[in-house]
């Protein structure tokens, strides 16, 4: 029975060596563009639900999340915060989607898993507020979102895939674009009240840029030599 002990201790101190050696070596190759094996992956991704699933299982979502008002509010947001990972309808893919691994879901797409739909609620909002480590997706909870506006993001979410591209336009035209608490309590929105600011037109300058709707922005730039389209 000793030496049966004593044969383990040797093969897990062996084995912790080994991988430290791996490791010290950067044998492991964590770069974006190259995948996961097929096992590591799933591995992985088995254990992202079931941690997902064991806390959201905990949250009991508002029974107004059909509130037009609720998903109106949502959609400012999501078209501020997340359509460039997750896309909107009509949208096939941005530069900075194709450079996330894991690939971000696209949202306006049906889920193709069918889940329940408080539990699939709950798991948004879990999601959302919480982020998920090394995977791109951040804690907007961490930036003074709160849980009334990360809620009304799942009900814009929930509503998303039955959108048309003209659907979304509209609606996020409707809203107060980036709207909600944050850092210190202040609203971060980039729409403001008529009485937010009083400025007579002589304090305007020349130099000053001009505001560019939803929808319209203006294309960054590339050094000379670099190619792509949109």
């Amino acid at each position: 029975m000793k030496k049966t002990l004593i044969s383990l201790v040797v093969l897990a101190a062996t084995g912790v060596i080994a991988g430290a050696a791996v490791l010290y070596a950067g044998a492991i190759n964590i770069a974006a563009d190259e995948p996961h094996h097929p096992l590591t992956y799933r591995l992985l991704e088995f254990a992202r639900e079931r941690s997902i699933a064991v806390r959201a299982s905990e949250l009991k979502p508002p029974g107004d999340l059909a509130d037009p008002e609720r998903v109106r509010r949502g959609s400012g947001n999501y078209d501020a915060m997340c359509v460039g990972c997750h896309l909107s309808p009509g949208v096939e893919d941005s530069e900075i989607r194709k450079g996330l691994y894991p690939v971000p879901p696209r949202l306006a797409d049906k889920p193709a898993a069918v889940l329940d739909p408080q539990f699939a609620q709950a798991r948004q909002f879990w999601i959302i507020k919480h982020g998920i480590k090394a995977s791109g997706m951040p804690a907007w909870s961490k930036g003074g979102m709160e849980d009334e506006a990360i809620w009304d993001l799942v009900a814009f979410v929930q509503k998303l895939p039955g959108l048309t591209a003209a659907d979304y336009r509209a609606l996020v035209a409707t809203s107060e674009g980036h709207s909600h608490g944050g850092l210190d309590g202040h609203h971060d929105g980039h729409g403001h009240d008529e009485d937010d600011h009083d400025h007579d037109d002589e304090d305007h300058h020349d130099d000053e840029q001009p505001v560019v709707p939803s929808g319209e922005q203006k294309g960054h730039t590339h050094p000379p030599g670099f190619k792509h389209r949109h």
